[in-house]
């Protein structure tokens, strides 16, 4: 499972000229499923996100998480994370899991967010979604749960 991070002063998704999700300080998370991902990848990047310190303390150092200041998720699916350029110049996406797959979770993924006590919302799956956010810093992360980067 493959995810971008970026710190938001607030961000939204929109489909089909409806906001379906919108925060305000916290995290836009845009996340790709392998084909070989499993629940425990969803669980490894559920914790790690919910605990990066990627916030500023009184000090303007970045060492609070997303818990320590309260903010919230927006999660928006993101099959394109896992496009192959390596040959060529047309992605490939033979690594991005079947739809049915991706969808069981990301959706687990959310509810794993949510259980934990985040305030989560989410873009539509599958859907063609316009996303729009103020990057806060900007401070973007990459993460991948077989640790690739």
């Amino acid at each position: 499972m493959r995810a971008v991070i970026q710190r938001v002063r607030r961000a939204q998704v929109t489909v089909d000229g409806e906001i379906t999700g919108a925060i305000g300080a916290g995290l836009l998370v845009l996340l790709g499923v392998g084909g070989e991902d499993a629940e425990s990848d969803a669980d490894y990047l559920a914790e790690k996100i919910s605990g990066l310190r990627i916030f500023e303390d009184a000090n303007g150092k970045m060492n609070l998480s997303l818990l320590d200041v309260g903010g919230a998720l927006l999660v928006v699916s993101q099959f394109t994370l896992y496009g192959d350029v390596r040959k060529g110049k047309r992605p490939s996406f033979d690594a991005a899991a079947p739809p049915q797959k991706a969808r069981e979770l990301y959706e687990y993924f959310v509810q794993k967010v949510r259980g934990a006590g985040t305030a989560c919302e989410t873009g539509r799956f599958q859907a063609e979604m316009q996303v729009e956010l103020v990057n806060d810093g900007p401070v973007t992360i990459l993460l991948d749960s077989t640790k690739a980067f």
